[in-house]
């Protein structure tokens, strides 16, 4: 078997759509899977960050992103994405990639297909010839400590090592770096609606 990564097309909806139902299963919400409006959004605005990945053609994952003007301003999640349509907070002149999406099957975790969508925005950040990557990552695993830590202690002992977390552990495997908290990112439980900003730099820049 060997791993495609290619951008998606509106040919891929029902694919994408199938991965979300596998990745997100009730009693998440089937108004939150992507809608076909938002994918011929992303298409239409970034193309190239529209990415999907592909396992002897079967949809095994997939990963968004839009382009923005770095300012180090706190934000959430609707805000940076447009609500998931990018179409007002794509900046095509901007010198960032943000990620606001990956999603793998499942069934398929633990065969390398996250890493190799984060190798991939890795690349087109070198390919564009922009500053950085970055995304706002969850926490997941914060509210099992959140009476004992703050949440920057808490990403604090997750980079040390000293606890793991489900997904921070997972980016910073991947060479990106904590550099903000950001409060009330999304609506999420387990990570006590924060995230933290992550940021992989352009090494040729």
């Amino acid at each position: 078997m060997s791993l495609v990564i290619r951008p998606y097309t509106m040919n891929d909806f029902e694919g994408l759509l199938d991965l979300q139902r596998e990745a997100f299963p009730p009693p998440f919400p089937e108004d939150l899977w992507w809608k076909p409006e938002q994918i011929q959004a992303h298409i239409r605005n970034f193309p190239k960050g529209a990415m999907v990945a592909l396992l002897d053609d079967k949809i095994v994952g997939s990963a968004t992103s839009l382009l923005i003007q770095f300012d180090g301003k706190p934000h959430t999640w609707v805000e940076v994405s447009d609500n998931g349509y990018i179409e007002g907070s794509h900046d095509p002149a901007g010198d960032s990639l943000y990620g606001i999406d990956v999603c793998v099957r499942p069934s398929y975790r633990g065969n390398g297909i996250a890493a190799a969508l984060y190798q991939a925005r890795k690349d087109l950040v070198v390919e564009l010839g922009l500053k950085r990557y970055l995304a706002g990552c969850r926490i997941p695993n914060f509210h099992l400590y959140a009476n004992q830590l703050t949440s920057q202690e808490y990403v604090e002992r997750v980079v040390r090592g000293e606890i793991k977390d489900l997904v921070l552990t997972f980016m910073l495997r991947q060479g990106l770096h904590p550099i903000q908290i950001l409060d009330d990112y999304l609506d999420d439980e387990e990570s006590l609606n924060k995230a933290v900003l992550v940021e992989w730099k352009n090494p040729n820049i």
